[in-house]
């Protein structure tokens, strides 16, 4: 079989999403580097309609959207499970894991023009926002579990999500609200963070950002 590919930067959170859950599972795959700004050429949206990363290359011919990914890289490679084989048990991970990005991760995304990127929004805008993070958190706070893990005290998908999107979500919110929500809300992101990157996986993901980010600031 070919090598899969997997198309994004390491600066992108869904990128490093599905970067570590196909770590996790030891599945042999090539990164190739996606411009973060600039046209998106035919090629390109002939893979991801909307020009958004990740997307990846397979055999078959080429999928968007990380959870999407996530599930094909799931059944296409069962070992080292990352979804518990327990039908209901299953359905909480991808539970926490859809409630997270829907309510949370998206929410706080509309803070990243001004945290990382330099605009200046509308000090109404900001201030809906803070009111439906306040309350998104709250909410995702009760349907955690944290024991270890995010669903449990075994690492699953949605720990692949949470330990790119919670960290964001608190930066973002700390850098234009001047609170970090997230802490604010009773989870402790960064004692969980730090428990994710005992993981060699995790530890690369990281390393790969940072080097990164570098790499952008000496551009």
């Amino acid at each position: 079989m070919a090598t899969l590919k997997l198309y994004g930067f390491p600066l992108s959170n869904y990128y490093n999403k599905v970067k570590l859950a196909l770590l996790e599972k030891g599945i042999a795959f090539e990164e190739v580097r996606v411009p973060q700004m600039g046209p998106k050429t035919d090629e390109m949206l002939a893979m991801s309609p909307l020009g958004k990363v990740p997307w990846i290359e397979t055999e078959q011919g080429s999928l968007c959207e990380s959870q999407v990914i996530l599930d094909y890289i799931e059944a296409r490679w069962p070992d080292t499970a990352l979804i518990p084989a327990d039908p209901f048990q299953a359905a909480k991970v991808r539970e926490i894991n859809t409630f997270l990005e829907l309510h949370v991760e998206l929410c706080a995304r509309q803070l990243y023009p001004q945290a990382f990127f330099g605009a200046a929004l509308p000090e109404k805008y900001v201030a809906r926002v803070r009111a439906d993070l306040e309350k998104h958190l709250a909410a995702f706070k009760r349907l955690v579990v944290f024991g270890p893990y995010v669903a449990g005290d075994t690492f699953t998908i949605a720990d692949c999500s949470a330990y790119v999107h919670l960290p964001l979500a608190g930066l973002a919110s700390k850098l234009v609200l001047g609170e970090d929500l997230v802490m604010a809300a009773g989870i402790d992101w960064k004692a969980y963070v730090k428990l994710i990157e005992q993981r060699p996986t995790a530890q690369q993901v990281a390393a790969d950002r940072k080097a990164d980010q570098a790499r952008m600031k000496g551009a």
